[in-house]
């Protein structure tokens, strides 16, 4: 989650504008209500996702891009817990990561160190738990902190076709903009948070796999005992 695509946890009423470009206010709105409805609905039935997952870090100044792969395994928040989120990344190097509600753990196995703080402060690979986060928002949620923009229809990488939908915090937070791209189904497969210096990260899922069993062991590090703890 980078500063993981940055969240994500909020509270605010107010009322969405909505808005479409190159289409009329009108049929803009019905377009962005659909959506929500439908991302809501998704939201409602989801119990769990394992997917694999790539993360793109931009940075503006220099233009250039880092590239991060690995594999995610998601559990909502429920009444009756945190979100959970593990990712284990593979490439450019191995390292592993636990989101569990506003906190997250990112383990170097090759540093033996393990860096812990909370999600909203968290930096480069910490980044992606934001992200995921963003993707399991209700309606509700993003009714009360955003307003969203309907930007129009768009293929990620791997030809999914997708709604592409802007998010502007109604109040300060440690980025300036999210945007996400919806699928036909409400789910949201990619997500890009853009940080107020322009820098980017953006996280994209496939190989979807939603509601199936997922142990709880999946989400412990099974940190060595020695392991060297840093504040994130």
């Amino acid at each position: 989650m980078t500063g993981i695509v940055r969240n994500i946890f909020f509270a605010v009423a107010f009322t969405i504008v909505f808005a479409a470009a190159g289409t009329p206010d009108a049929n803009g709105q019905g377009v962005l209500r659909e959506i929500l409805n439908r991302m809501d609905a998704h939201n409602r039935a989801l119990t769990s996702i394992k997917a694999d997952i790539t993360m793109v870090k931009t940075n503006s100044q220099l233009g250039e891009s880092d590239t991060s792969i690995g594999v995610t395994n998601y559990l909502p928040k429920t009444t009756k817990g945190v979100m959970y989120v593990r990712l284990d990344w593979t490439k450019p190097v191995e390292e592993r990561m636990l989101v569990a509600g506003d906190r997250y753990q990112l383990f170097r196995p090759r540093l033996n160190q393990v860096i812990e703080g909370k999600v909203d402060q968290a930096k480069n690979k910490g980044a992606a738990g934001g992200a995921l986060a963003f993707m399991s928002m209700s309606k509700a949620q993003l009714q009360a902190n955003y307003k969203v923009n309907f930007l129009g229809e768009e293929a990620v990488s791997g030809g999914t076709k997708t709604w592409r939908l802007e998010l502007i915090p109604l109040n300060r937070t440690s980025y300036k903009a999210a945007e996400l791209w919806v699928d036909g189904n409400g789910m949201p497969v990619q997500a890009k948070v853009t940080e107020h210096n322009n820098d980017s990260t953006t996280v994209l899922l496939s190989n979807i796999q939603k509601n199936i069993t997922i142990s709880a062991k999946v989400f412990d590090l099974n940190l060595p005992k020695n392991v060297k703890r840093v504040e994130g």
